[in-house]
């Protein structure tokens, strides 16, 4: 077999370890399997447990912090209480503009426990993206960094808010022992809430399973960001899937989370494992390679939580004799390329590689719970790899309307059926939930939730992950929405057209923002740095096109449809009568490509 194809000797292999972890698997399919949405079974009730029954053991750690569950819970409460005290009721929203720090997760706590839901604003996000995301839940309140000040009082006043104190403060330090000082026209959250006393809050309508609990915000396939509400199910069921089924969390573990938690796979899938185990999250701010492993070391973490360039960019440090000088032997994520998966396992000692494939929105997850190589693993829900349109995320249909499966092990668009058990909990706006939905799809009256990814059999119903299609591309972890960054181009004033997409660069995971445009005809020079300085203030650094493509016409066909896909094969190779720019490492502009800048991006000489 080739060492892509997952078979049932293979499977046979990993029953010894399925077995030792048969007390966790047969807890983790309870939860996971839970149903009942009126049940009061919430985050906040799963940190109220770990506090009854692991009170003096760490539940965050960060920098040289130690919080315990016990204290976690009781700062929970009073937040909880300030929140109440202030006007907040399930059903109301907040939202959060924190970098990776305690303070998030206690508001995230606190607010659950109300069954106020905490909408989780990406802190790369600046100016009109940022404003948009904010308008699209209308919270009560936003709890603002002093970190992340500056960025938001740029568009404060853009803000819909009804609230008589919408702007709460937490200040860059320890918020537990020192308040700060509020700037002009925020309120000290920290100050309040440390009047209010750390006893549960009490509710006449408490929070439910089914109950919001979380905004995350994704790029989706068009346009600017959407909201995708989660349920305290999603919690739930990661803590089962993930945290029981595939980890085994158990008290004594440590995950390291260098994953901003602002993402499903740091709060729901990395939280929600350490919930489970009653372990410890370690926090740091921002990943860093040369300092990973020291981290390691220092918090003795033994699983951590990955997306695949964080895992690229370990490999890509020198080797050192203290590779497996370290307690680490788990790692839960997505995105790690067949091509360095069995690499990073051997030298860094890694055992257990918990792969999965989950979005904020969808219906549909899968998990590597057998642990083979290369691969997200299978799923329970129901779904099908169907054929699609090259360059798009479309499906192809026959004659009589409906959608045709691939052949086994043919890449194919991974759809979700969606059912009553398996429900589609889409974006706050019914449009955009709406274009996510495929109908009629293999019989009149059937729903399908489009992922937009193509993944493909690899044998005993495990997937592997192929690309992202459409107007979607992913790049430094995060997905990047073409239509968003063709909007913000739009409105700099300085193009006429504009089209943006993904493309490769060798020894690079996902794919770098490349747009080709058409410079305006208004009588003065185009400046491409210009163009840089406009992208930097409105869109967050990962969504920054690599690449510029300048020239006179963009070809489209004869209905006036871009050729996407002949423009994406270009790459940023070089042409007569054209320029193209990239953005290299370090710079703070753009620099014009030339045949030899262009060989050494391609022999993997400039490392983006």
């Amino acid at each position: 077999m080739s060492q892509d194809n997952v078979s049932a000797l293979d499977i046979a292999r990993s029953l010894p370890g399925i077995f030792r972890r048969l007390p966790a698997i047969t807890r983790g399919l309870y939860y996971y399997a839970l149903k009942n949405e009126n049940r009061e079974l919430t985050l906040g009730t799963l940190i109220e447990s770990n506090a009854r029954n692991l009170g003096s053991r760490p539940a965050i750690l960060f920098e040289d912090r130690s919080i315990t569950w016990s204290e976690l819970d009781g700062w929970a409460n009073r937040i909880a209480r300030y929140l109440q005290d202030q006007g907040l009721a399930k059903g109301d929203a907040i939202a959060i503009s924190l970098e990776n720090r305690p303070e998030l997760l206690a508001v995230v706590a606190g607010a659950a426990k109300l069954g106020v839901a905490c909408a989780m604003l990406n802190t790369s996000q600046r100016g009109k993206v940022l404003e948009h995301s904010i308008n699209l839940i209308e919270p009560k309140m936003m709890v603002v960094g002093e970190e992340l000040v500056e960025a938001f009082d740029g568009i404060k006043t853009d803000l819909k808010t009804a609230h008589p104190q919408p702007f709460q403060f937490l200040a860059d330090t320890n918020t537990l022992n020192a308040f700060g000082d509020a700037p002009t026209g925020y309120a000290n959250m920290a100050e309040q809430v440390s009047t209010f006393n750390s006893d549960a809050p009490d509710l006449s309508d408490a929070p439910k399973m089914g109950d919001t609990a979380i905004y995350l915000f994704t790029s989706g396939t068009t346009g600017l960001p959407k909201a995708a509400p989660g349920s305290h199910r999603k919690f739930i069921m990661a803590y089962g899937g993930f945290g029981l089924m595939s980890l085994a969390m158990k008290p004594e573990d440590v995950l390291y989370c260098t994953l901003p938690l602002y993402h499903g796979t740091a709060l729901l899938v990395c939280w929600g494992s350490v919930l489970a185990g009653g372990s410890a999250i370690v926090l740091r701010r921002k990943f860093s390679a040369s300092a990973f492993w020291d981290d390691v070391r220092y918090y003795h973490a033994t699983t951590f939580g990955y997306v695949g360039e964080l895992c690229r960019y370990l490999l890509n440090q020198p080797p050192s004799e203290q590779d497996r000088n370290h307690s680490l032997t788990k790692m839960i994520g997505n995105g790690l390329r067949p091509s360095i998966w069995k690499e990073f396992k051997q030298r860094f000692g890694i055992e257990t590689v918990a792969e999965l494939y989950a979005s904020s929105e969808g219906n549909i997850g899968f998990s590597n719970f057998f642990n083979m190589d290369n691969t997200v693993g299978f799923s329970t829900a129901p779904y099908k790899l169907v054929k699609f349109h090259d360059g798009t995320r479309d499906p192809v249909r026959n004659e009589k309307g409906f959608m045709q499966e691939v052949a086994k092990g043919e890449p194919g668009l991974l759809i979700g059926e969606i059912t009553k058990k398996w429900s589609f909990e889409g974006y706050t706006q019914k449009e955009a939930t709406e274009k996510s939905i495929l109908r009629n799809a293999f019989k009149k009256g059937d729903a399908w939730f489009n992922t937009g990814d193509v993944l493909k059999e690899i044998g005993c119903g495990h997937l592997q992950f192929v690309d992202r299609m459409g107007d979607t591309y992913r790049w430094k972890g995060e997905n990047v929405s073409t239509t968003e960054v063709e909007n913000i181009i739009d409105g700099s004033g300085m193009v006429e057209e504009a089209i943006v997409y993904g493309v490769e660069i060798p020894g690079t995971n996902g794919k770098a923002g490349m747009v080709t445009l058409v410079p305006h005809s208004n009588g003065r020079e185009f400046d491409v740095n210009s163009l840089f300085a406009y992208l930097r203030d409105n869109l967050p650094a990962y969504a920054v096109p690599v690449f510029v493509r300048i020239t006179h016409a963009i070809e489209k066909t004869g209905t006036f449809k871009y050729r996407k896909v002949d423009i994406q094969k270009l790459g940023y190779s070089l042409r007569d009568g054209e320029e193209v720019y990239a953005w290299l490492p370090g710079t703070d502009g753009y620099t014009l490509l030339s045949p030899e800048l262009v060989s050494e991006i391609d022999s993997g000489g400039v490392r983006f």
